[in-house]
């Protein structure tokens, strides 16, 4: 009976985040695009030898430039793979880290930053690399809208034509191009997420800041979205222009690792491009955590579970 009781809870637990988190990717996802097309602005390519640092963008102007050529409608292009990447991703790396985090600490609440931390990367990675077909369909759904303002004929008309392509192109493995900096960026989201959530919320109600309502998952959504940010830009803009590229007709691709794709940014770029999109990204972050937080703390009020 005690294991047919934590299989349903495990269960209106996977529930309830596939649930938030269709809710806070429908509500941010215009916000994601703008990051994902300001990583991408300045890409070198690889038939030009030039050494000139590209124009600034800001994600203001890259965003207007996406509804000025694309409508409205344009800010939501790759929105259907992403909703399928987070009824994975995010059951995972949630239900997951809170098992982990439980089957630790025995229900003590007394691990430590560090061990939350720990736990929330593993989490993050093992989710990551069961979403990331989906993770880099939407990546290459967004980038096709930065080439559509180029000039160039997109690559793919919808999520199923561009994951057939990309199996028939590129082999199943394919799918898991950027896999990589993909699993390197997961770890050091949730271990900034996930953690800093936890630890901050903790914090909040346990020096009566606030009690456990949305007050206390607002400002602990705040600090984890600064930490998870600043931790994982430079791993996001790698991993997204890695996922990205494609191969050309002899083969070869534009970045042959995460160590090279972040060499190359340097060098044409300068740094300061590793942090490309990072106002964009905690702007994504911080309401995408608000919106997720309050609804799965509030799910989980309503189906009579305990606080996360």
């Amino acid at each position: 009976m005690a294991a047919t009781a934590t299989s349903e809870r495990t269960s209106a637990k996977i529930l309830l985040t596939s649930l938030s988190a269709m809710v806070a990717e429908s509500a941010t996802f215009p916000i994601d695009l703008t990051k994902t097309r300001l990583q991408l602005h300045g890409q070198s390519l690889p038939s030009s030898s030039s050494s000139t640092r590209p124009t600034a963008a800001t994600a203001f102007h890259v965003a207007a430039d996406i509804v000025r050529r694309q409508g409205l409608l344009g800010l939501y292009q790759g929105l259907s793979p992403a909703i399928i990447r987070h009824l994975f991703y995010t059951p995972i790396r949630i239900v997951g880290y809170e098992n982990l985090r439980n089957a630790v600490d025995a229900g003590n609440r007394s691990l430590s930053l560090l061990s939350k931390a720990l736990l929330g990367g593993v989490s993050g990675v093992v989710a990551q690399v069961v979403a990331s077909p989906a993770d880099l369909v939407k990546v290459r759904m967004q980038a096709d809208g930065h080439m559509v303002s180029r000039g160039l004929q997109p690559r793919y008309s919808g999520p199923l034509d561009a994951f057939r392509k990309i199996v028939r192109e590129e082999g199943v493995s394919g799918l898991w191009r950027g896999a990589v900096p993909n699993a390197q960026r997961a770890f050091l989201v949730n271990m900034g997420e996930l953690a800093c959530y936890d630890h901050a919320k903790r914090f909040v109600i346990q020096n009566r800041i606030a009690e456990d309502n949305i007050f206390a998952h607002t400002l602990a959504s705040i600090m984890s979205g600064l930490s998870a940010t600043a931790l994982s830009c430079p791993a996001d803009v790698v991993k997204t222009r890695m996922m990205n590229q494609a191969t050309n007709k002899d083969g070869k691709a534009m970045y042959l690792s995460s160590y090279d794709c972040m060499v190359k940014t340097v060098k044409f770029e300068g740094i300061k491009a590793l942090w490309k999109g990072f106002f964009p990204t905690w702007a994504r972050l911080g309401p995408w955590q608000f919106v997720f937080w309050v609804s799965y703390e509030k799910f989980r009020t309503i189906a009579g579970m305990s606080s996360f």
